[in-house]
């Protein structure tokens, strides 16, 4: 019955619902759950509140298999109302274990949120970073481990804290605000302090959720053990981190399947704590069955963990690896050793050395334009020297000497650029290094004709700084030279050339024009602008890569989002750290307003009503009577001298239902009003409210007189403005990540449309959550070509009425808006006409020139129109209506 997508009948499956919820068969109960979320995608507001009370039932179950199903369904339908986890946290976490394998994913994810919204992130976990960084204002601290804790005089308890905050950061904050923090670098790291933090020692939530997801790091299931592994990763203390370990290396070996997903995860673990790890990397050794994924995820995790005393295993482990026939992997483990040994410094020349064997190698014994993947392993090893150099270049002269040698053995365009901007770049480093400038720059402007175009412009850039560097003798013979090489470039064929030879003379004319070394010194002393323009552009940057923000993107352990490196539909970071509490101390305090609002109220009628000369009946009886015309109708309070203030705060305290004894407003029609509502001005009194409900009043022996006068009394109620009272639901229409920023939510308007009944008001609301400014945007109707302009429309309206549905266009076209600047959002209503109560109405979406298409959905409540009748028809057509559990039976007696 809830697969049946009729809003008609979704109360009676409602009601069906609630009664199987509380079946005393647990296959009922299970099926009841799993018919919720059926129900919730009908997106009928009206039912949401009862849908979200059967699951809080559900999920009071004892029956494991139940409690699995109502998990699945709060994810579904109202994630974040932690109240309904709030209520029932230790039976959910004490049956845990029982559930089945797929619910516990579920449920575990759930009770991780509620705690982290409830109670905030523990103090002594990695999570803990955000604090330490907000403390301490500054991002260059060091958040060490048992830093004086050490084995064999290496610190085994150390970390980056810029690395680990950056994951820690990543699980808590949305699309938006890494957004913010990927283009503004001043910008704070975290907004986080002492109060969003708990102890996971005192706290007895979060030492039940540690407790009661232990035993499931040993599941079968690898899903189980990567959401448990998940939860003691986030919030379990550091020194408890390792009992991770062992599980996630064990499901490592034995699920071949699930071998690439444990590794993605392992991989983040790896790069924050690398210690966890150090103790297994033999755990990481690639097999011959594993895929070019798997080898090269555990090449970085094996580069992440290594320490000195186990590079000697790793490195005879890289030597197998660089001769397997896959070249793409051979590669990969150059890139790692490259790491390795910028991890470990003393290891730099060692690594050093097998890099250059590896060169010479490649260059004697392979065919490196073959196209085999050789010549990968060739850059890759010249990419990983370059790195290892450019942490000491002192330290490496000899190698890049020897590195200038091979310039006429390597014929690889990418790595004869790399070491084209190496001769550049340390130009000046060294003794011999200076000397040898002149001859590479004459062997490079006699090879210039037959270079490839990224070659030729290096070299261009290379001649610049070593002009800029040179001194003495060396300095007429390398004009020249450049003199030379821009003539050639002039030539070129290639226009990027061209240009770039172009834009060079121009920058040096003064100092070609001058062939004396003298007057060239000259021009240098005297810095031109020019000169000043060089030395700026090609100026060397020294430890440019250690002041580079990192600006990863990391996603929670066990999500898909982690694996394919982008937030996945569905994906939602951690709430924020004691969300719900904050939510629950604004509600709290908005009820105490109100409260004391209204006691304020009654303190004034009650004040008020004492010297009221019209007030009929004892003092006894209106002391003892709940309803006073002050208390129900606030605008009756004008004269108490409250002033304008105390009847602006009223206004926002109006009752709904207002009762009112129509009575005395008949009979004051006539007479002075002593308020700006005569119709409603004396309220009922006991005795009046009693002889409306048809009961004797209080009085044991009323006289004839007044039980006419009494019988004569009646009531009137009037229904106050509902519209403030009642939130509109809105609909998100475009996110930001679809929209390139820009986000689009509508609500359905009870205002009518001016044009025809027809039409459906909408109230959209266009923000932009980019940085930079949106131009002409509009939404209009691409499939109908029946559409008016507006105002056309509005002549015909003015004319004749519109009596054909089919006249109408399917979007009234909006008002397009031109600029919408970064965080500004605007309103428009929309006046649509849907084909189907059910059907969604396609639409294009046009921002800065861009087409993007959205479909925007009814809501069968707008689709209601009143339909007259009078009592018999009514009467007729509900006997129609048989009621759910109405059956008839036929039976016959057989003698």
């Amino acid at each position: 019955m809830a697969g049946i997508r009729l809003h008609v009948i979704s109360p009676l499956v409602l009601v069906a619902v609630g009664k199987c919820a509380r079946d005393p068969s647990v296959f009922v109960r299970k099926c009841a759950a799993n018919a919720l979320p059926k129900l919730h995608e009908l997106r009928q507001e009206e039912i949401t509140s009862a849908i979200e009370e059967i699951v809080g039932i559900l999920l009071n179950d004892r029956s494991p298999g139940v409690v699995g199903a109502a998990a699945a369904a709060f994810a579904s339908i109202c994630p974040n109302n932690f109240t309904l986890i709030g209520r029932n946290y230790r039976n959910l976490c004490q049956i845990l274990p029982d559930v089945e394998e797929w619910g516990q994913i579920l449920l575990i994810e759930i009770l991780l949120r509620y705690v982290v919204a409830s109670h905030g992130l523990v103090k002594e976990s990695i999570m803990s970073s955000l604090l330490c960084i907000e403390s301490s204002h500054s991002e260059k601290d060091v958040f060490d481990v048992n830093v004086a804790l050490e084995d064999n005089g290496i610190p085994s308890r150390t970390y980056d804290s810029e690395l680990v905050n950056l994951v820690s950061r990543s699980y808590i904050e949305g699309l938006g605000e890494y957004l913010t923090r990927s283009s503004d670098t001043n910008a704070r790291s975290s907004d986080l302090n002492g109060a969003r933090f708990t102890s996971g020692k005192t706290n007895d939530d979060v030492k039940l959720l540690l407790q009661c997801t232990s035993p499931l790091l040993w599941s079968h299931n690898s899903a189980v053990v990567l959401a448990a592994a998940g939860v003691h990763w986030i919030m379990s203390p550091k020194e408890d981190v390792k009992r991770i370990v062992k599980p996630l290396l064990f499901i490592l070996r034995s699920s071949g399947a699930s071998k690439y997903v444990v590794l993605c995860n392992i991989q983040v673990f790896a790069k924050a704590l690398p210690h966890l790890f150090v103790p297994h990397y033999e755990d990481f050794f690639v097999s011959s069955s594993d895929s070019y994924q798997s080898k090269a995820l555990k090449l970085e995790i094996l580069s992440s963990i290594v320490t000195e005393s186990s590079i000697s295993s790793v490195f005879k482990e890289f030597q197998d690896y660089i001769r397997d026939p896959d070249r793409r992997f051979a590669a990969d483990t150059v890139a790692a050793i490259g790491l390795c040994a910028r991890k470990l410094p003393k290891m730099a020349n060692t690594c050093v050395e097998g890099l250059l064997a590896l060169i010479r190698q490649e260059l004697l014994t392979s065919d490196i334009e073959s196209g085999n993947g050789e010549a990968d392993v060739l850059i890759q090893s010249i990419i990983s020297i370059k790195s290892i150099i450019k942490q000491d270049p002192s330290c490496h002269e000899k190698v890049i000497i020897q590195l200038f040698r091979s310039l006429d053995s390597i014929k690889v365009p990418e790595a004869r650029v790399m070491i084209i901007w190496m001769v550049g770049e340390y130009s000046s480093v060294g003794v011999k290094i200076p000397r040898m400038l002149t001859t590479v720059l004459k062997y490079l402007a006699w090879c210039f004709k037959s270079e490839a175009v990224e070659t030729k412009l290096q070299i261009l850039n290379t001649t610049i700084k070593v002009l800029l560097c040179a001194k003495g003798g060396d300095m007429w013979t390398i004009t020249r030279l450049f003199s030379y090489l821009l003539e050639l470039a002039e030539c070129d064929l290639n226009y990027d050339v061209r240009d770039r030879a172009r834009f060079f003379k121009k920058l040096f004319s003064h100092n070609l024009c001058s062939q004396v070394p003298e007057e060239t010194n000259a021009l240098q002393e005297n810095k031109d602008l020019p000169l000043v323009l060089v030395e700026c552009i090609f100026r060397k940057q020294e430890n440019l890569a250690a002041s580079e923000p990192i600006n990863d993107r990391f996603y929670l352990p066990g999500s898909l989002s982690q694996i394919v490196l982008h937030a996945a539909p569905g994906y939602e970071p951690l709430p924020k750290p004691c969300s719900s509490l904050c939510d629950d101390l604004g509600q709290f305090s908005n009820s105490i307003d109100r409260t004391t609002a209204l006691g304020e109220e009654w303190t004034g009628s009650s004040s008020n009503g004492t010297d009221d000369p019209d007030t009929s009946g004892s003092l006894d009886e209106e002391s003892g009577s709940n309803y006073d015309s002050q208390q129900s109708i606030p605008g009756l309070s004008d004269n108490s001298g409250t002033g304008d203030s105390a009847s602006e705060g009223d206004r926002n305290c109006d009752p709904l239902i207002q009762i009112s004894d129509a009575g005395i407003a008949c009979s004051n029609e006539n007479g002075a009003s002593h308020s700006g509502f005569p119709d409603l001005e004396g309220m009922m009194s006991k005795r009046a409210l009693e002889s409306w409900l048809d009961e004797q009043p209080g009085s044991s022996s009323p006289s004839a007189s007044e039980q006419i006068q009494v019988r004569q009394s009646s009531a009137r109620i009037s229904i106050g403005n509902i519209g403030r009272q009642v939130k509109a639901k809105s609909y998100t229409l475009l996110d930001p990540a679809n929209g390139n920023g820009l986000k689009v939510y509508y609500s359905f308007s009870s205002e009518a449309s001016t044009i025809s009944p027809q039409l459906v008001c909408l109230e959209t609301f266009f923000e932009n959550c980019s940085s930079e400014t949106m131009s002409e945007v509009t939404l209009v109707d691409e499939e109908s070509h029946k559409a008016l302009d507006l105002a056309d429309l509005t002549l015909a309206t003015t004319a004749s009425s519109l009596t054909s549905q089919s006249d109408l266009p399917t979007l009234v076209p909006m008002e397009e808006i031109t600029s919408l600047e970064p965080g500004q959002t605007m309103k428009r209503i929309l006046e649509v006409r849907f084909h189907h109560h059910l059907l969604p109405l396609k639409l294009a979406l046009h921002c800065n020139g861009k087409k993007l298409p959205v479909k925007l959905r009814p809501d069968i409540g707008y689709f209601i129109k009143p339909v007259p009748m009078d009592m018999e028809t009514f009467i007729e057509m509900e006997s129609r209506l048989p009621g759910m559990f109405e059956y008839a039976r036929r039976w016959s007696l057989v003698y």
